[in-house]
């Protein structure tokens, strides 16, 4: 019987495990220690930032982000519904109102042309996101943002360590969040951050992430500190960034792997009809977080997918319904099938393949021959029934 592929496996080796033990023995400095800072040190290396701001999660990086601003009731924060759903429940979060605008075809990132009818007196913000690894069209995005004088805040969680012809995703922007999710390029099991060369934005977004204490020295200080506004609590653990130091000085070589893998599959998969790969569409680098197809209009994605299970090997669809069209989006805001036609499109054909830095050639070759087999399948019975019908 042959073993199950997962959608995703997370790269981890001692090292890891050698930080996390570290961290734990150490005793103290759990919640606020050295690794939270080394980690922070090392993004902003990476990236080429000023400040790297971690918190617990993409999402609470969304909405510390958008806080940061001065984001809230009134305004209005312009959006993609082809999402994973936090991007826009973070506008509303903090009180403000997500408008959404329409996708590409290509990279299925908001397209310029529909953002800019979008712009109101009310916009406060544009925040597009980088889908499935690889970078949206950023740099017109970022014009029409300097045009209306808002700040663009790049949600870079599917995205580290791509590109947009040749500057890295999550310094084009004025600010950008980063997830480090289990399944994400960088995982640490969750957690996030906020990138910006912006230093009062910077000390914003430390208070906030601190209850809105202005010292971060709270647990070695013999005083209560001093609060300057209010905050939260969405502060990385020690424990959390010391993966996330392990993690970094390796993902390069899990990015060249990813890129190894989904170079195969795209080569497997490029004499199947129907199925066509997403790609960069020329514009940088595809770091592929996610290594997703979208099928022909006249192949069943269900019976893809059943194929697929069938032969153990798993496949996920993100994101049909788009945001708009759930129910949470359609009760408050009375959104109805039609209202972004490229989007709702692309969501009912498009389907996520296994994908990591250690998956073998033999699984990828099962998994192409697992589409190929499924569409010639669905072909078949199709034109069975069509003959039927004939006679």
């Amino acid at each position: 019987m042959s073993e199950e592929i997962p959608l995703f496996e997370i790269p981890w080796d001692e090292d890891d495990v050698a930080n996390a033990v570290d961290s734990i023995t150490r005793g103290s400095y759990w919640a606020n220690g050295p690794f939270v800072e080394e980690f922070e040190d090392g993004l902003e290396e990476y990236l080429g930032v000023e400040h790297a701001v971690t918190v617990n999660s993409g999402t609470s990086a969304l909405v510390a982000a958008l806080t940061a601003y001065g984001i809230g009731e009134g305004d209005e924060v312009i959006v993609p519904s082809f999402t994973f759903i936090a991007t826009a429940n973070a506008v509303r979060l903090v009180g403000a109102t997500p408008v959404f605008a329409d996708i590409e075809r290509e990279t299925y990132g908001l397209d310029p042309e529909r953002v800019e009818t979008r712009v109101t007196n009310d916009t406060a913000a544009i925040l597009p996101i980088h889908p499935y690894g690889a970078p949206c069209d950023i740099g017109a995005l970022e014009t029409i943002a300097a045009d209306a004088g808002v700040p663009l805040i790049e949600d870079v969680a599917e995205s580290f360590g791509a590109d947009y012809r040749g500057r890295t995703l999550g310094t084009i922007g004025d600010a950008a969040i980063l997830s480090f999710c289990q399944n994400k390029i960088l995982p640490t099991g969750e957690g996030g951050a906020i990138v910006t060369d912006d230093d009062e934005l910077a000390r914003r977004l430390e208070r906030y992430r601190s209850h809105g204490r202005a010292s971060s020295k709270y647990f070695d200080s013999p005083d209560s500190g001093e609060y300057t506004g209010v905050g939260t609590n969405v502060r990385m653990s020690d424990l959390v960034a010391s993966i996330g130091c392990a993690q970094l000085g390796k993902v390069e070589d899990h990015i060249f792997n990813r890129r190894r893998v989904a170079s195969r599959l795209s080569d497997g998969l490029a004499a199947v009809d129907g199925v066509d790969p997403h790609t960069a569409a020329g514009r940088g680098r595809h770091v592929y977080q996610l290594y997703t197809v979208t099928l022909d209009e006249r192949v069943d994605r269900d019976a893809v997918i059943d194929t697929l299970t069938r032969r153990e090997i798993a496949s996920k669809v993100y994101w049909d319904p788009s945001v708009h069209l759930t129910q949470a989006y359609r009760d408050e805001y009375g959104y109805e099938p039609g209202a972004l036609p490229v989007t709702e499109e692309i969501s009912g054909r498009v389907l996520s393949l296994p994908i990591h830095p250690g998956l073998r050639d033999g699984a990828i070759d099962r998994i192409v021959a697992g589409v190929r087999d499924a569409i010639e399948r669905d072909r078949a019975t199709n034109t069975g029934q069509s003959n039927t019908m004939q006679n």
